[in-house]
């Protein structure tokens, strides 16, 4: 890292945590007309837009501040280390602070925002420390930055954002190519729906007793979940969703136990191209396991289902999990619980459609074909992202 001036960003800027207004007071609420963001909705380096909105009077009479566009927010209770900056007048709730600069001249914006990516994996590292997983305010004044002068933030910055714009880029071409996919399917198969060709539909608990799921188990390991202290920094993985990233596991996400205490579980043990389904917390993303591994351990987010080739092959039964048809069913579960989960007892009530094993195979081999692009992609995509890392160690340390 360059040797320079450091300051905390408690000198650098202003910094307010933000507030909820009680949600038994529906004048706080209706007709609201502030946006009062969350942390679902730092999705980019820009935020403007909010899914909720509260008024005057619920700004006025609760712990929620006014924030000028050009703030930057910064994650600090549940999930760690997101960063945007606003592009629109706003408040925010209780999990983000908000950082705005005392002096432009002294501070960029661009250089602040980039400098608190870095710090991600710092603070959620402090973050598991503390049993709700959070960081303080005090702590957050007291970060370090190191300061160069204006002029080279800029150029810093520019440098940065050029390699981020390429990241931007490959991410699209994989998300392309995964529409592709999935275009693929309704103009093979049709809308599940509707089922115009008149398919096999069964529920999964029909398909297991028919023999087409033979393995279809989640990450629950009861009074067995290993505990903290026994993750091993190699062994048999143990992955979650979040280790699910560009539709496929991302093993550099992963826990590991060793042989021994992964041995004691008899549940949730997924192998070589099962269908992995993320069904609590973030509940949507599906993958095939790809995996030269014995065996991988579940966590409690996510399900395998493992199919007998004859009948289902797994690349259909993943584009099929990912198709509207088969969304609309979970969703209208989530809807009715209020619960962000899809248990593996309501699983078993969803409705599949099954095309012939020939129509199947013709999907799985254009699928393959599609997944020949999506790994050169992926390879420069991995290839720009230890570039971009490389650059954020270099300047921010």
């Amino acid at each position: 890292m360059m040797q320079m001036e450091i300051k905390t960003l408690g000198e650098l800027c202003d910094i307010v945590s933000g507030g909820t207004p009680s949600r038994s007071k529906a004048e706080f609420w209706n007709e609201g007309t502030i946006p009062w963001i969350k942390i679902g909705n730092i999705k980019g380096k820009y935020v403007n837009e909010a899914d909720e909105f509260i008024t005057q009077e619920g700004l006025a009479r609760s712990s929620a501040k006014m924030l000028a566009k050009g703030t930057v927010l910064y994650t600090i209770f549940a999930t760690l280390g997101e960063v945007g900056i606003l592009e629109i007048d706003a408040c925010t709730n209780q999990a983000i602070a908000g950082l705005t600069i005392k002096d432009t001249n002294q501070l960029s914006i661009d250089y602040l925002y980039y400098y608190l990516r870095s710090k991600k994996a710092y603070v959620n590292n402090v973050g598991r420390g503390v049993a709700q997983n959070n960081i303080n305010m005090s702590i957050l004044r007291n970060f370090e930055l190191p300061l160069p002068e204006l002029s080279k933030q800029i150029e810093i910055v520019e440098i940065i954002d050029k390699v981020s714009k390429i990241i931007e880029a490959r991410q699209q071409e994989l998300e392309c190519l995964d529409d592709l996919i999935k275009a693929r399917f309704v103009e093979m198969f049709g809308d599940p729906v509707e089922n115009p060709k008149g398919y096999l539909v069964k529920t999964l608990q029909e398909l297991i007793d028919m023999g087409y799921i033979t393995y279809h188990l989640d990450g629950n390991h009861g009074g067995d979940y290993p505990r903290s202290e026994e993750f091993v920094d190699t062994g048999v993985p143990y992955i979650s969703a979040n280790c699910i990233v560009n539709g496929e596991i991302d093993f550099s996400k992963a826990k590991f136990l060793t042989p021994e205490r992964a041995g004691k579980l008899r549940k949730g043990i997924a192998k070589d191209e099962d269908v992995l389904f993320a069904h609590n917390a973030t509940v949507g993303p599906t993958v095939v396991l790809h995996t030269d591994e014995e065996k991988v351990i579940l966590g409690t987010s996510l399900t395998a289902y493992r199919c007998n080739k004859d009948m289902i092959l797994p690349n259909y039964l993943k584009t099929y999990m990912l198709s509207g048809g088969f969304v609309r069913q979970y969703s209208g579960e989530m809807k009715q619980t209020t619960r962000n989960q899809v248990p593996i007892t309501v699983q078993k009530k969803y409705l599949f459609l099954i095309p012939s094993i020939e129509e199947q195979e013709q999907f799985a081999n254009f699928v393959k074909q599609v997944d020949k692009s999506k790994v050169v992609v992926k390879k420069s995509l991995d290839e720009t992202q230890q570039l971009f890392d490389s650059l954020m160690q270099k300047y921010f340390g």
